[in-house]
């Protein structure tokens, strides 16, 4: 799973390993993080055009905020499980024109109980490491059903010239975000699958931390691209180079 710093994908997907051209050097600095733990994250707030469309609406979210970290369970798709969500969800589909600037906000801790002064929020500056959306077409985006789905990635951000990563530029935006609705993308109701993956722990098996939430949308004024999917269970491998490195 490749993660370099690509902005929008206008409705691609690709199996791709998370660590693209990383000198040894950079990893070894990134996996010498390992011993914290605590900086988990929760994606919980989204805003549409600088917009806020409400804390927790329209966001399946857990009350936990800990990782994922078998990626052939049916956690991976949108939460739940080892984080169970909480119910019944909000019944918000947040209506998003193609084209639009889209910010998802993330929170060491769920709303109202996030505090400026928590120095791991939005997460640990350990946790480095990619960002990515993905979209699924549902004939409604209140089904509570998400196995069996199919997805396309619109975004990602992952490691940057400098060194950074995706996870750097959340946490100096506090929490936030920002990425485009592709204007490529058909309209009508999808779930958004947001998530961040903490590599800090990626130099054994299931040690990659995923955390991802879904939220509800409805797209609108879009094209009519039918993009390549991928699978949750599926797109991921355990030992794909770069969710486990070493």
């Amino acid at each position: 799973m490749q993660h370099s710093s690509t902005g929008v994908l206008c409705c691609t997907s690709t199996r791709f390993p998370v660590v693209k051209m990383i000198s040894p050097s950079f990893l070894l600095g990134v996996l010498s993080l390992s011993g914290y733990v605590l900086g988990h994250t929760i994606f919980q707030h989204v805003w549409v055009n600088g917009v806020s469309q409400g804390h927790l609406k329209g966001v399946r979210y857990p009350s936990f905020n800990g990782p994922v970290s078998d990626v052939t369970t049916n956690d991976i798709i949108c939460n739940g499980g080892v984080n169970p969500l909480v119910t019944p969800f909000d019944t918000t589909i947040i209506d998003i024109p193609a084209g639009a600037t889209v910010t998802a906000e993330f929170h060491h801790g769920l709303y109202p109980t996030y505090v400026p002064t928590d120095g791991d929020d939005p997460t640990a500056s350990s946790h480095k490491g990619p960002i990515m959306v993905y979209l699924a077409k549902v004939p409604s985006a209140l089904q509570t059903t998400v196995t069996g789905l199919q997805w396309f990635k619109i975004y990602e951000d992952g490691l940057h010239s400098d060194g950074t990563w995706a996870v750097d530029t959340m946490i100096a935006n506090k929490g936030k975000v920002n990425f485009q609705m592709p204007t490529c993308v058909a309209n009508g109701e999808y779930l958004m699958r947001v998530e961040t993956i903490a590599l800090h722990g990626a130099g054994s098996l299931l040690g990659a931390q995923f955390y991802m939430e879904c939220a509800q949308i409805r797209v609108t004024g879009g094209g009519n691209a039918s993009p390549s999917t991928v699978s949750f269970p599926g797109a991921y491998g355990q030992s794909d180079p770069g969710i486990l490195i070493g």
